[in-house]
């Protein structure tokens, strides 16, 4: 696989896999297993993942590599309340950690193979 297919399909994974978590943790605060019945101001967690969104569907670099930082944030709770909570919510959490993870190792390998790609490009 040539480096630019191989970025492309880094790229389609993280954002699909951001895209996932979003809604993960939207359906989750307000239907699946909300703190509170009908829903918790907790579901505002979707802000951060809103905010890089964009950057992470257009392919900047920065995005990527500031994004692994904040995926952290995502992965972590996941592990506390797939430790802590029962049921449904920790289901849920146990997909957060999939998903927070799949996004992270996707970005790292976007940035990788994106540096590569640009290094090709500059050989030639």
């Amino acid at each position: 696989m040539n480096p630019e297919q191989a970025a492309r399909n880094w790229r389609i994974t993280a954002t699909a896999s951001l895209y996932a978590l979003l809604l993960l943790c939207l359906a989750w605060e307000l239907w699946l297993a909300p703190l509170r019945p009908g829903g918790s101001w907790l579901a505002l967690k979707i802000l951060p993942l809103l905010w890089i969104a964009p950057g992470i569907t257009r392919g900047r670099s920065y995005t990527y590599r500031a994004s692994t930082m904040l995926i952290l944030a995502y992965f972590t709770e996941g592990v506390v309340r797939a430790w802590s909570d029962e049921g449904v919510s920790a289901t849920v959490a146990v997909a957060e950690i999939v998903l927070s993870v799949v996004f992270f190792v996707a970005a790292i390998a976007w940035v990788r193979a994106s540096r590569a790609v640009r290094s090709a490009t500059t050989k030639e």
